[in-house]
């Protein structure tokens, strides 16, 4: 394929192929608690505000959890957990603030 030429079907499906060759489901999974707890994060900031989709995050953590153990390093798991056990302080203030609003 020369300069400036755009890849066939063929060859991006290769390329594709390739890469989900290399991919590791722990890879995946860690790259999602990443995303959702991002996400959790950002439902639980008072501009996007949304405490079911907070709730939902933090138990996706919980459940995601355990399944990488013994798959990753020690110090990733554990950071994730402090990273749940924040994401769950942060939903109880938000909460306390909802309940405190009305």
């Amino acid at each position: 394929m020369g300069e400036g030429q755009q890849p066939t079907d063929e060859e991006l499906i290769k390329q594709l192929e390739e890469e989900l060759q290399k991919l590791q489901v722990s890879d995946l999974l860690v790259q999602t608690l990443y995303t959702v707890s991002s996400l959790g994060y950002r439902k639980l900031s008072e501009g996007d505000r949304d405490l079911d989709q907070a709730r939902l995050a933090i138990e996706a953590m919980r459940a995601l959890l355990p399944v990488l153990e013994g798959t990753v390093g020690d110090e990733l798991v554990r950071d994730f957990k402090q990273v749940t056990s924040n994401l769950q302080l942060a939903y109880a203030d938000a909460a306390k603030g909802k309940n405190g609003a009305t």
